[in-house]
């Protein structure tokens, strides 16, 4: 449930700070980059939603790949913001990534048959 509101959140975020017009590192992204980025995050939202095992394992590679650029940027950390942001999205999305865990390891549990007793 968590991991479906993040990952809607993030989708909708993107998309209403690119109307917005919110410029990053001077300039405009792409609304290319911007509306494949919302539509992966909106589909892993709805596999997340539905229990689907390849959504939940495609977000899981997400958050690694994030908590691993977010180490790679505490080398550049020049001040402290920037320690903090890194260090505060490495622990939500390993936190996140190690719940997803059990939930996976759910999806793909057999199911018993009713009169296995």
């Amino acid at each position: 449930m968590v991991a479906t509101i993040v990952a809607a959140g993030l989708a909708l975020s993107n998309l209403i700070a690119f109307a917005a017009g919110v410029k990053i590192g001077g300039r405009h992204p792409g609304a290319t980059g911007i509306s494949i980025f919302s539509a992966v995050m909106l589909a892993c939202a709805y596999g997340l939603w539905r229990l689907w095992y390849g959504a939940v394992l495609g977000f899981m590679a997400l958050l690694a790949i994030i908590t691993v650029l977010f180490a790679l940027l505490l080398i550049e950390a020049s001040n402290l913001l920037g320690l903090v942001v890194a260090l505060t999205v490495i622990v939500a999305a390993g936190w996140l990534f190690f719940k997803l865990v059990r939930v996976l390891s759910r999806i793909q549990m057999p199911r018993r048959a009713a009169n296995d007793g």
